[in-house]
């Protein structure tokens, strides 16, 4: 049972819960999924099945677009609605500030940036996930790390009492955190802010449109989705063969990592062109149905 399942996570699940329906779905323990969703995020969650697996670090890397709001003039210590309050800032503060104001400072984060990581993220320091470690009472700061962003669009301004709510859809890449433009924005206007809603729209190159809740989903097979993340190279049934048994065959003219289907469309490894004595070769780097 191999293939990748495109769910549309709800709301007040982990993306391990998910998963895990998922498994009892497929009645099979091979399930993993393409990067993690918050709990309280909605949105593009993608699962691989069997060999796909191990594709799934493929679509990791991949561009992400989100759909998010930011509340300014508070923050808490997870910089999103779930965490507790750190800071308020001062009411006439927060009515001082402008649409202009929000857009010249958001602009700022597109390109490629600095970014400090929310210290409850699912990043591992020592073996241990940063937000474990503070529910278990430890301060964590994680160091800054580079991070892209492609696109930030500001959708909608309302000012709301003693709060302004922002409306945006930012397209980044892998990495990148969204409660960190919350809780960095709001530092940069000096009224603190964090995240009150977060949709994921996209993981590269699947869109929210394509995607059902866990029940409803079906398993599409790897070679319907190959070719959307590799350069594909259709085998004849002699190679088909050498390449299931591990061998080489002879060089593609295509660069980098691709993809080899059978002659009935179906995922056969992943190869690459590598030199082999004083040949290049196309050798298998991952092949359905083996260990390799």
């Amino acid at each position: 049972m191999d293939g990748f399942l495109l769910i549309d996570k709800a709301g007040g699940m982990t993306s391990h819960d998910v998963v895990a329906m998922a498994r009892k779905k497929l009645d099979t323990k091979k399930v993993g999924h393409a990067g993690t969703l918050d709990p309280m995020a909605t949105g593009v969650l993608v699962l691989g099945v069997g060999i796909a697996t191990r594709l799934l670090t493929y679509i990791t890397d991949g561009k992400k677009t989100y759909e998010a709001t930011i509340s300014l003039g508070k923050s808490t210590h997870t910089d999103d609605k779930e965490g507790d309050l750190t800071f308020t800032a001062d009411q006439e503060a927060v009515l001082k500030i402008s649409d202009d104001q929000i857009k010249a400072e958001l602009a700022k984060f597109i390109g490629t940036i600095k970014q400090r990581p929310s210290s409850v993220s699912a990043i591992k320091i020592d073996g241990k996930s940063a937000h474990a470690r503070v529910r278990a009472g430890e301060s964590v700061e994680i160091a800054e790390r580079d991070v892209t962003i492609y696109g930030l669009v500001t959708k909608e301004i309302r000012h709301i009492s003693d709060a302004i709510e922002v409306d945006i859809s930012v397209t980044c890449s892998t990495g990148t955190y969204i409660r960190a433009i919350a809780r960095d924005l709001g530092n940069d206007l000096k009224v603190g802010g964090h995240l009150i809603a977060l949709r994921r729209s996209l993981v590269s190159p699947f869109s929210i449109e394509q995607c059902k809740q866990v029940k409803d989903a079906e398993l599409i097979p790897v070679g319907e989705v190959i070719s959307k993340l590799f350069p594909i190279r259709d085998l004849d049934l002699s190679q088909s063969g050498e390449i299931k048994f591990g061998r080489v065959i002879e060089q593609n003219s295509k660069e980098g990592v691709f993809a080899a289907l059978d002659h009935q469309g179906n995922f056969v490894a992943l190869l690459e062109n590598k030199v082999q004595g004083n040949h290049v070769v196309a050798a298998p780097i991952l092949v359905a149905g083996s260990g390799q």
